[in-house]
């Protein structure tokens, strides 16, 4: 079955940075873009950034262009996104997406960006 599995997340002071890992399993992840999101307290779930198959489309939320970069490496079926200049509106829960026919989520890794 399809299983995405977040990990890369802490605290970080303002200003730093973080990478992000989502490694994918039970489907062949060059087929399917990938995606991350988030969700801080209080609030709905968000796009953050999108990949597509072959990595020549890429989106981002404008709250994140810029200072984020979403790839993937189909070889070992993980997506990374990595987080530069880091701010404390930035902390929240941030998971990995994809859609094989139904959209599939993981557990989240928690982002902290705090002094």
């Amino acid at each position: 079955q399809v299983q995405l599995v977040e990990s890369g997340g802490g605290l970080v002071q303002p200003g730093g940075s973080l990478r992000l890992s989502c490694a994918a399993s039970g489907f062949t992840t060059s087929e399917y873009a990938m995606s991350w999101y988030r969700q801080a307290p209080g609030k709905e779930r968000e796009f953050v950034a999108q990949i597509s198959p072959s990595g020549a489309n890429i989106a981002y939320a404008d709250t994140v262009k810029a200072r984020f970069t979403i790839s993937r490496v189909d070889a070992k079926a993980t997506v990374y996104l990595q987080m530069n200049s880091l701010k404390p509106e930035d902390t929240a829960v941030y998971y990995c997406n994809t859609v094989v026919g139904t959209p599939y989520w993981g557990q989240g890794t928690q982002v902290t960006v705090s002094p």
